[in-house]
């Protein structure tokens, strides 16, 4: 018998104190979606025995906006050429935003190695096991924090990314999905779910982000192989449509300015010299905006820009 089925078969039979059996009801779902986990779950590379708490780091700032598909080979490539912060804290920076190549948001770099130079400042090259004290780190915040204590150090923290707060959404709170910005309410219903012990906790934080990822997508959920569907508040409410479908807007990408400042660094990560604006005004016609893509890349760190007004990446 897995421990889901025996939550299952106790369910009715315990109350908590306002006599909702929401406690009974969590503890089934966790329960069940971490039986489900136990045969579900990807191999990845982060998830291997001997992962370490950086190249937990590693992956999950890799993974901020980006698909598992683009991320595990970066990560391998990352990995392999710096295995340790100080490998990094020590890298020149225009290898590391080579490294980073088409995963988006070349900053996350600039902030990664930030912050592996802070983990050899301050605590001698060992990336510390305290939410507080990541947190205090460049670039680290509350997920990202939370979820290297949680699958670097196996202990208890509330991990919610945006696969997370949709299973929570959906089986607890009986909606399509959550608003679009993560609100107090959603926090204290993720603590709520989550187990008091460290073990428990860190698996259900793995476990409910995969169902998240590859049962209750956004867009597809897969309901009919869903392993807690008949717990869902939002299958029981009939599928009521997203209360905040007005709110919600698909980001352009083709002309707008982030495309421009992609052009440019795919430019300055493939050469190997400084890049003359004539040169990048090919891949880019709209003087005005190309101004303004080089502006802000040279604003945020990501470019450097020579005597002659040439562009290449950082020296240092």
């Amino acid at each position: 018998m897995t421990v889901a089925e025996a939550v299952r078969g106790a369910r009715g039979s315990t109350v908590d104190s306002d006599g909702t059996g929401a406690a009974v009801r969590h503890e089934e779902l966790r329960a069940t979606v971490v039986d489900w986990f136990e045969g579900a779950a990807r191999d990845l590379p982060w998830r291997a025995a001997d992962r370490t708490p950086y190249g937990v780091l590693v992956s999950e700032v890799m993974l901020q906006q980006t698909p598992v598909v683009r991320v595990e080979p970066a990560w391998h490539a990352w990995m392999e050429q710096w295995p340790t912060p100080a490998d990094l804290a020590a890298a020149p920076t225009a290898e590391v935003l080579r490294a980073w190549g088409r995963l988006g948001y070349p900053r996350r770099a600039l902030r990664l190695q930030e912050c592996a130079r802070a983990v050899v400042e301050r605590h001698g090259g060992v990336v510390p096991g305290t939410e507080e004290e990541l947190r205090a780190l460049p670039g680290i915040g509350e997920y990202t924090a939370a979820a290297v204590v949680a699958f670097a150090f196996g202990r208890r923290s509330v991990v919610v990314d945006t696969n997370v707060r949709r299973v929570l959404a959906r089986t607890v709170g009986g909606v399509a999905l959550p608003a679009p910005s993560y609100t107090a309410a959603e926090r204290a219903q993720a603590t709520a779910v989550a187990p008091e012990s460290d073990a428990d906790a860190a698996r259900w934080a793995a476990a409910s982000m995969e169902l998240g990822a590859l049962v209750c997508t956004a867009r597809a959920p897969r309901c009919g192989a869903c392993p807690v569907a008949d717990l869902c508040a939002w299958r029981r409410a009939g599928y009521p449509p997203d209360a905040h479908a007005d709110r919600r807007r698909t980001q352009a990408w083709t002309g707008t300015d982030r495309q421009a400042r992609g052009r440019v660094m795919a430019h300055l990560r493939q050469a190997d010299a400084p890049v003359d604006r004539a040169v990048l005004a090919t891949s880019w016609p709209d003087a005005a905006q190309l101004d303004r893509a080089i502006a802000g890349l040279v604003e945020d760190g990501l470019a450097e820009q020579d005597e002659a007004g040439r562009l290449h990446l950082p020296l240092a």
